[in-house]
């Protein structure tokens, strides 16, 4: 199996990744990726699948073929690597159509109906982007699209970190996400804004969850943040914070 552990470490670095970067990619730990590139682990068929698919080449390839032997130079392969990924296309989630979203996000028909686009600094992976309203995650304005990647399963979301969560009893929402070693099975989401106080949901009603990666918004015209008023709501968020972990641990 060495060869197929050259060619995971080979494949990374085509592409420029991180050892967490790839991890993130294929769904398995950064240790494991260092474990295979050092020889000290085999990667198993699921891997080499995803892999495979991730990188357009076949799996027998992977446990057979020398690709860093392949005929071209670096530059080639980087440029042929590009154009073999898939373009990620990103379906477009306006506020009127987030309270369909709860019944359709798992219909292939619902989501055909919605607009899409591309964006070029994406890394492949599954996006979708969603329109938010109203100003409870300022500095942030409301009309807001928030681009956000598929997070598919809890257990990754990073604490205090921001994510378009999908939920049975709140719909669609934008906050930052603290998590409990006590209650593993709620979510405390939290606004930007300390105008609005956190609240909880629980795990098992969550639909989906997307973490933030890219907010498109309009140029403002006219009204810019006064510096004062905006470090004095820093302050409260980050006492607002403090209070919330203290209650939390």
């Amino acid at each position: 199996m060495a060869i197929a552990n050259q060619n995971l470490k080979y494949l990374r670095k085509l592409r420029g990744w991180t050892q967490e970067e790839f991890a993130n990619k294929i769904g398995i730990k950064r240790s494991l990726v260092g474990a295979y590139e050092e020889e000290r682990a085999e990667p198993n068929y699921d891997v080499l699948e995803t892999v495979s698919d991730l990188f357009k080449v076949t799996i027998d390839d992977l446990l057979r073929k020398d690709l860093s032997e392949t005929k071209g130079s670096y530059l080639a392969k980087r440029r042929q690597l590009k154009m073999m990924a898939e373009t990620n296309v990103i379906h477009f989630v306006p506020v009127k159509a987030a309270a369909g979203y709860l019944n359709g996000y798992a219909d292939p028909e619902f989501l055909d109906e919605l607009n899409t686009f591309t964006l070029p600094m994406l890394t492949s992976g599954t996006y979708r982007a969603f329109e938010i309203v109203g100003d409870s995650m300022l500095p942030t304005p409301s009309g807001s699209v928030i681009v956000g990647e598929k997070v598919h399963d809890l257990e990754e979301v990073k604490n205090n970190q921001a994510y378009i969560v999908v939920s049975k009893s709140e719909g669609v929402v934008y906050k930052r996400i603290l998590k409990s070693n006590r209650s593993k099975n709620k979510l405390t989401l939290v606004s930007d804004n300390p105008a609005y106080q956190p609240y909880q949901v629980n795990a098992e009603d969550v639909l989906e969850c997307w973490s933030a990666q890219l907010v498109i918004s309009k140029v403002a015209q006219g009204q810019r943040w006064d510096v004062t008023n905006l470090a004095s709501l820093v302050s409260n968020l980050q006492d607002q914070v403090n209070n919330l972990k203290k209650k939390m641990n």
